[in-house]
């Protein structure tokens, strides 16, 4: 049997596993969502289902990885006990790393565009002729340019995994969290430098019950819980292929606990940088996913130096959608290698071919697919796949390793 990958530090073991949960989730989703519901008052009850539901799930994840070895292909396969069969969740968890590629992508694909716009300062000069909101509407209505950039965000990503633990995936994503983390503490420190952001920093940061009410109380704690188990990529084994790297004589107790303390910070610090600037141009923070591509791109060109803090700010969201994407493709590259045997070359080859197919739908779901909307009017096919994943899969695969 071949010797399991190794990290080469506990710091490159902390940062990966953040990685893969620091992502869009944290500086893409919570920010508006955290709009949605009221502001601080989600926040706390986001911080509660953290602390009893996510680091114990994510404990239970490292566990199963570290005691078996091995991915979600073969993990419950060897700890399981005889004429059980655990060995079958394997096949939920599977599924649900590749149908949360199969719209991450696209997404990530979305953010590295929007990142060479602004670094060639073409986002700049196409807003003097057109708005936000049809910079945005075009890129979705253009397959060729969705196809190419959901392309490029996978080639990348496995290019990385293909290099190994170590020397790819250990390494890149080392150096992308670290200026992720120095980029949104500078995108922070200007936030709260400027003399408008009472405001915001009042709504984000003091609860306020009767505004939550008003969302729903059980809509405010759903949208919390689900949204727990998203940020921290628990409940289908993207967090359990790390325990299989980790070293018996590190306690999967800290190492749970640092991790979710950092995707906490971040997920707060995005915050800080989105929440005020919305309310500082008058822009109310719960604009859905459009809040980054339409709603930002508008305030960030109403700033001094708006062209730099808009440039820095899309470069962090690419390192935070990829650092998810490259951590998750390692689960998936780590599903053939345990359970055909195959090299790490053959898994990125067969499987960059397999998630650039099934990342179609979503791609064509905005353009020559538009008619086909799944959970009616107004819906795409990414969001019928984001609502199997974020509703339904990652709270019950995070049940499956609890129960287990």
């Amino acid at each position: 049997m071949q010797e399991r990958e190794k990290f080469q530090s506990r710091l490159g073991f902390i940062l990966v596993s953040a990685g893969c949960a620091i992502g869009l989730g944290n500086v893409w989703k919570f920010p508006y969502i955290c709009g949605e519901n009221g502001g601080a008052a989600f926040i706390m009850i986001y911080l509660l289902f953290l602390a009893v539901l996510g680091w114990p799930i994510l404990m239970a994840e490292f566990a199963v990885g570290r005691g078996s070895r091995r991915s979600i292909a073969q993990s419950f396969s060897i700890l399981e006990s005889e004429k059980s069969n655990w060995h079958c969740f394997k096949w939920f968890g599977i599924a649900g790393n590749y149908l949360l590629m199969m719209f991450y992508t696209m997404v990530t694909g979305w953010m590295m565009y929007y990142a060479w716009l602004a670094v060639s300062g073409q986002l700049e000069a196409n807003s003097k002729v057109q708005s936000t909101t049809e910079q945005f509407a075009d890129m979705l209505a253009n397959p060729g340019t969705m196809i190419l950039w959901t392309v490029i965000a996978i080639a990348i990503a496995f290019g990385i995994c293909a290099l190994g633990l170590q020397n790819g995936v250990e390494k890149v994503t080392k150096v992308m969290m670290l200026l992720l983390i120095t980029l949104m503490i500078v995108l922070a420190v200007n936030s709260v430098m400027r003399d408008t952001t009472g405001e915001g920093l009042r709504f984000y940061l003091i609860p306020d019950i009767e505004r939550a009410g008003q969302k729903g109380w059980g809509n405010v704690i759903f949208a919390a819980m689900t949204h727990a188990f998203f940020t921290l990529s628990v409940g289908m084994g993207s967090m359990s292929i790390f325990g299989s790297y980790l070293e018996k004589d590190h306690k999967i107790t800290g190492e749970a606990l640092n991790v979710v303390i950092l995707d906490t910070l971040i997920a707060i610090i995005a915050g800080i940088i989105i929440i005020p600037s919305c309310f500082a141009y008058g822009i109310q923070p719960d604009a859905g996913p459009s809040l980054l591509f339409i709603t930002l791109p508008n305030v960030f060109r109403h700033m001094p130096g708006g062209r730099v803090w808009e440039t820095l700010f899309f470069i962090f969201m690419t390192f935070a959608a990829l650092s998810t994407v490259i951590a998750v493709f390692e689960n998936i590259i780590a599903f053939d290698m345990d359970l055909f045997g195959w090299s790490r070359k053959k898994s990125v080859a067969v499987s960059a071919v397999l998630v650039i197919l099934l990342s179609m739908p979503a791609v064509l779901g905005y353009n020559l697919w538009s008619g086909i909307q799944p959970l009616g009017e107004g819906s795409t096919i990414m969001d019928l796949e984001d609502f199997i994943v974020s509703n339904n899969l990652l709270p019950l695969g995070s049940l499956g390793y609890v129960l287990f």
